[in-house]
């Protein structure tokens, strides 16, 4: 049952999943390891059953407390630039952790994801998520995602799943020379940029890349 569950059947079937890579292909997404994961990943495990029939659209979706899931080209398409010019990583740390998804498709790159999530309940569920995938290779915090996780830095990636209007300082500094941050900033505006910021020995430098749409970057832990 539970194999039947994971391999997913109508709109949730490994065809469906197909057609998610295809159309992310024509949305020019071209990391072939990247496009794999994603294809053998059953995405629908990671929404309500309710939603399940509906975890391959392009689309966000909601994951409960005001959070959501976001739609496969922006997890794809972070993902990829984290890892253009990179055959891999050893340490990635992921800000917000949200029903685990894009934490499943990261610990199928690298060595170790450390993932931190302010909302426990939604831990919690992420936990479960990526269990039934047994992965070994995540270790997650309960924590404010300003703070990053000190304990295990530097980090060789880091990869925010919320907007702040300035990218946190105790993040830029937990990234390691070289190392690669994909994060979205709001501006005065309210509009959101997904900005690649990669630290060289003496500074970080900043690429401005797409228009975006996440949740904001909240303080504190609930």
């Amino acid at each position: 049952m539970m194999l039947r569950h994971l391999q997913g059947i109508g709109m949730t079937s490994q065809r469906t999943r197909d057609r998610m890579i295809k159309r992310l292909i024509e949305q020019g997404i071209s990391n072939a390891r990247i496009l794999e994961i994603m294809r053998t990943t059953p995405r629908h495990i990671f929404v309500d059953e309710a939603l399940a029939s509906r975890a391959y659209e392009d689309t966000a979706l909601p994951i409960g407390y005001n959070q959501t899931i976001s739609q496969p080209y922006t997890v794809a398409k972070m993902t990829e630039l984290l890892f253009e010019n990179r055959e891999s990583f050893g340490k990635i740390l992921e800000i917000g952790t949200g029903c685990g998804y894009q934490t499943a498709i990261l610990a199928k790159l690298v060595d170790v994801v450390y993932s931190v999530e302010r909302i426990l309940p939604l831990q919690k569920k992420a936990i479960q998520h990526t269990a039934l995938l047994k992965l070994k290779n995540i270790r997650y915090t309960h924590s404010d995602g300003g703070w990053g996780w000190e304990e295990f830095a530097p980090f060789d990636g880091i990869l925010v799943a919320a907007a702040p209007t300035e990218v946190p300082e105790a993040l830029l500094q937990q990234l390691s020379i070289g190392g690669v941050m994909v994060i979205p900033v709001e501006n005065s505006e309210g509009n959101q940029t997904l900005q690649r910021i990669t630290r060289t020995e003496s500074n970080f430098q900043i690429e401005e890349l797409e228009s975006v749409s996440f949740v904001p970057f909240l303080a504190g832990k609930e």
